[in-house]
């Protein structure tokens, strides 16, 4: 482990350390204004920050979408302060007022760093440690990426080559999300990763001795990371030489991801507030305000005081970025002329764009035949695994259950793993078990851009995965989610490996479509849906969680209304439907099997598949009534899950086939016939709902 730099290359002025102090002095100010945020960690962390945004990254603030720049995650978002201060400062559209409107109702300034909403944001970060693991998603990408383009180049030297930069605080570390990510992040070997630890030893409790006691340092050599440790100068500020130092050393380290531990004090030099718990997240108080103005050199009677040389000084970077971009764009266009072939490529992928002729290898199912829709799905990416080179993926060590190999000869791992198939720019990846790390990293692969990622486990197990799903969905990144053994069908695993409430609660999410296709035509025609609504057609993205079988179930003739969330499967016979039957899933068979029972009784009946009941609430009112015709007051929903969903669906005339308690350890058909998934169930509760529509 390297202690201490050994050579300095930096050149920090009067005017750095001034524009340093100006960015703290600017957080405690933000923070007074509104009365609440956390500005000690902005405080301490301005060193570290400004080092970053004006000495160390690759990236042009008048295009915060330039391919080539660096990537900078804060991964302790409460700390929001530390980077709006240096978006604000160098120039990337934050300005003074932005500052001053913290928090507030309108602000591009909010509580914590949203992608999409403040330019210069990478990433929506909050819960701790999500960062971390967005930015291992990040490093992935950015390989996978440089191996679709420009694989042979040598390292270092291709356009697609750039730096992840995230820091991260106690927190983060302390969440079992970060430890997954950065085991991942060592074992695949990510040299392009370099994250900076804030060891404040300081939590919302007081000193972390409350709650952690191991060496964290150790831990990360333990993940096979390359680790500095930076002291602070002997008054206990950051040190920009020994940042900047630890910094270079990292990026000459090119096969392990790099730990930069940093040993800074909270609020530093706030004389009353520093290293205390009440700094971390609540305001200083106007006294504590002006008594560090004082020790900075600032005037105390004056708030967001930003000099006019310091100001003109940081935006400088605007310039730097320009000529960086303009040196990029040279080597750019020359691997443009060297690879025209790759080019071509690149251009289609950027403008998310597919193939042409790519739906042409969609397999279609025959009719009749019994096939589980999570092996449909991986015949699905089988086939498309050929002709979207940008589209890869993996599982948390599920993929033989969730059949999620797009290719079994090509594994997404460092060129010295043993294992066959190990290629740096592989297809598969092997996200371990490591479900909740998982999620994150694919939406760090989407906010990367320039891929198409998935990842599968079992639906039971996306518990595990929520806070970064939700994070999916905030950010309205394309995603896919592959949840497999997906109801009490998966059997004689039990109740513990039995979602009954996921899909409800997965529902839940604003911006997140779950889609439970009824067979595997149905699961086909999802994953055209899923791909198609990735490219820029359709404006905003949005996650997807496809829920999909263990067992097999019926096949029927394509429909291509499947792709609008509820459609028609079956119509009614002799008139008008009396009663409409709606079934997901696994289920949609057994409302099929119903609706014969009770047409055979005189009672016509249509039955509605309902795959993805977000994408059928998108369309227009008029073909919403003409699936379910208002007229029409007696309805059945069948879903092998808790019925939340239905209500809005089936009226109060209605009835819900559903599951309100856990299941039990046995055979799938028993469980469905034990607990009322039965083709006479439904019927009688459409029997009892035509009777109830007619009171």
């Amino acid at each position: 482990m390297s202690t201490k730099p050994t050579t300095t290359d930096l050149e920090w002025t009067e005017l750095d350390q001034r524009a340093v102090d100006t960015a703290r002095v600017l957080a405690a100010d933000a923070v007074q204004k509104v009365g609440n945020g956390h500005p000690g960690t902005a405080m301490s962390l301005a060193p570290a920050a400004y080092t970053l945004f004006q000495k160390v990254m690759r990236h042009d603030p008048a295009d915060t979408d330039w391919v080539g720049r660096d990537r900078f995650v804060l991964s302790a978002g409460h700390s929001s302060l530390t980077l709006y201060t240096q978006l604000y400062l160098a120039g990337f559209g934050l300005e003074l007022d932005d500052l001053k409107s913290f928090r507030t109702w309108g602000s591009r300034t909010p509580g914590h760093p949203e992608y999409g909403h403040t330019p210069g944001v990478e990433t929506t970060t909050g819960p701790l440690g999500q960062g971390v693991a967005n930015a291992v998603g990040m490093a992935m990408a950015s390989r996978y990426e440089r191996g679709l383009f420009d694989p042979d180049a040598p390292q270092g030297e291709s356009p697609f080559d750039h730096f992840i930069y995230a820091i991260a605080g106690d927190g983060c570390l302390q969440e079992g999300i970060s430890a997954e990510a950065s085991s991942m992040a060592g074992h695949q070997k990510l040299g392009n990763l370099i994250l900076l630890w804030d060891d404040n030893h300081i939590s919302i409790e007081g000193d972390t001795e409350t709650a952690v006691s191991e060496d964290t340092v150790k831990r990360y050599e333990a993940y096979g990371w390359h680790v500095q440790r930076v002291a602070p100068k002997p008054d206990g500020d950051l040190d920009p030489h020994a940042i900047y130092n630890a910094i270079e050393a990292a990026k000459k380290v090119t096969d392990k991801p790099s730990f930069i531990a940093m040993r800074s004090i909270i609020a530093w030099p706030a004389p009353n507030a520093q290293n205390t718990e009440a700094a971390h997240g609540s305001a200083l108080g106007d006294d504590e305000v002006a008594a560090t103005k004082r020790v900075l050199g600032f005037d105390p009677e004056k708030s967001f005081d930003v000099a006019d040389e310091v100001l003109a000084h940081t935006r400088q970077a605007l310039d730097r970025g320009r000529e960086a971009k303009a040196e990029w764009e040279k080597g750019f266009a020359a691997w443009r002329t060297a690879s025209p072939e790759r080019a071509a490529e690149y251009d289609r992928i950027a403008a998310t764009e597919l193939p042409a002729g790519w739906e042409e290898k969609l397999p279609v199912f025959e009719a009749g035949k019994g096939v589980a829709t999570r092996a449909a799905s991986g015949k699905v990416l089988q086939a498309l695994g050929a002709v979207i080179p940008e589209l890869w993926g993996g599982s948390a060590d599920l993929a033989g259950s969730n059949n999620t190999t797009i290719d079994k000869n090509s594994s997404f791992l460092p060129a010295d793993n043993p294992l066959p198939g190990a290629d740096p720019y592989g297809r598969t990846i092997h996200f371990g078990i490591r479900e909740h790390s998982m999620a994150a990293e694919m939406n760090g692969i989407a906010l990367h851009g320039n891929t198409r990622i998935y990842g599968g486990t079992f639906l039971v197990f996306s518990d595990y995965m929520r806070n970064a799903v939700r994070l999916s969905a905030l950010m309205h990144l394309p995603v896919t989610y592959v949840w497999t053994h997906d109801s009490i069908g998966l059997g004689e695993d039990g109740p513990t490996h039995q979602p009954v409430e996921h899909l409800a609660s997965l529902r839940a999410i604003p911006g997140l479509n779950v889609v439970r296709p009824a067979d595997a035509n149905e699961t086909a025609i999802a994953w055209r849906e899923v791909l198609r609504r990735y490219t820029k057609v359709f404006g905003k993205g949005a996650p997807h969680g496809l829920a999909l079988t263990r067992q097999g179930v019926p096949t029927y003739e394509p429909n291509e209304d499947a792709a609008k969330g509820g459609y028609v499967l079956f119509e009614a016979e002799g008139g008008t439907p009396e009663v409409i039957l709606i079934g997901t899933g696994s289920e949609v068979h057994i409302a099929v099997d119903a609706r014969e029972q009770l047409q055979a009784a005189g009672i016509p009946t249509r039955v509605v598949s309902m795959p993805c009941v977000e994408w059928f609430e998108e369309q227009d009112q008029g073909y919403r009534d003409s699936v379910l015709p208002p007229s029409v007051k007696a309805r059945v929903s069948v879903e092998a899950g808790i019925g939340l969903t239905w209500h809005r669906f089936v009226g109060d005339a209605g009835r819900i086939v559903s599951l309100e308690h856990f299941g039990a350890s046995a055979d799938g058909k028993v469980l469905f016939r034990e607990f009322g998934f039965t083709a006479e169930n439904v019927a009688s509760a459409a029997q009892e709902s035509i009777a109830a529509a007619q009171r």
